[in-house]
């Protein structure tokens, strides 16, 4: 039915005494190379992370995005060496968001794979930028959710997602950032907890394909929860 999807699960930790804004610092200070933010509202609470995936970044009509796909533990001083199975779900991704652009964009264009670090975390990342005519709200409408969150087929993903999942994702892989003109910058938000009385809620996930093994799938889930218990 669906050539990837992305199954996720939530991970609640009881924390007396959590300090927002020293936790922050931390967060500041230990990912730079990510959006980090701390964020409310009264509808959908309060929310931490430090997020690696641009959904988009806007300067007048020219845009840039991102395919992020494909994890694993960063290993010091060793070769990277990607999988047969992650180089695929990275390329479904950015075929996907290519496909899309095309249809609405006057321009885009592909760059080179590259691995990115991001924590304790490596990906594979593919930089899409290019030209558009309609309007911001539009483009976002195409690119969210990506297959790199939902899966492939969206339509088909997003459903399986919402009837086997098992519980409520609220905000998480959703977006955020500041819409302004000309420029705006969007995020996914991904590498997140939230916030609420005593309870840390992190929620990690990871993309499923016919090559998965259940165990690694596992097993990325708790590397990608050490994002958030790193700083606590």
């Amino acid at each position: 039915k669906f050539k990837k999807v992305v199954l996720s699960r939530k991970e609640t930790i009881i924390e007396k005494d959590i300090n927002v804004v020293k936790t922050f610092t931390k967060l500041l200070n230990t990912y730079d190379n990510a959006f980090v933010y701390v964020w409310f509202h009264p509808k959908v609470g309060l929310w931490m992370g430090a997020t690696p995936e641009t959904l988009i970044k806007i300067n007048k009509k020219s845009f840039e995005t991102m395919s992020l796909a494909g994890t694993q533990v960063c290993k010091t001083n060793k070769q990277v060496y990607w999988k047969a199975k992650e180089i695929d779900e990275q390329q479904l991704v950015t075929d996907y968001v290519l496909q899309k652009l095309k249809v609405i964009c006057r321009t885009v264009k592909a760059s080179k794979v590259e691995t990115i670090k991001a924590g304790n975390l490596l990906h594979l990342k593919t930089i899409i930028k290019g030209n558009f005519s309609n309007n911001t709200s539009e483009l976002i409408k195409v690119l969210h959710p990506t297959p790199a969150v939902c899966g492939y087929p969206k339509d088909v993903t997003k459903n399986f997602i919402i009837e086997n999942e098992g519980y409520d994702r609220a905000f998480y892989t959703g977006f955020l950032g500041e819409i302004n003109m000309p420029k705006s910058e969007l995020y996914v938000n991904l590498r997140c907890m939230e916030i609420y009385k005593k309870e840390l809620s992190i929620y990690v996930g990871g993309g499923i394909t016919k090559e998965s093994v259940p165990l690694k799938e596992w097993e990325e889930t708790v590397a990608k929860s050490e994002i958030m218990k790193r700083v606590l």
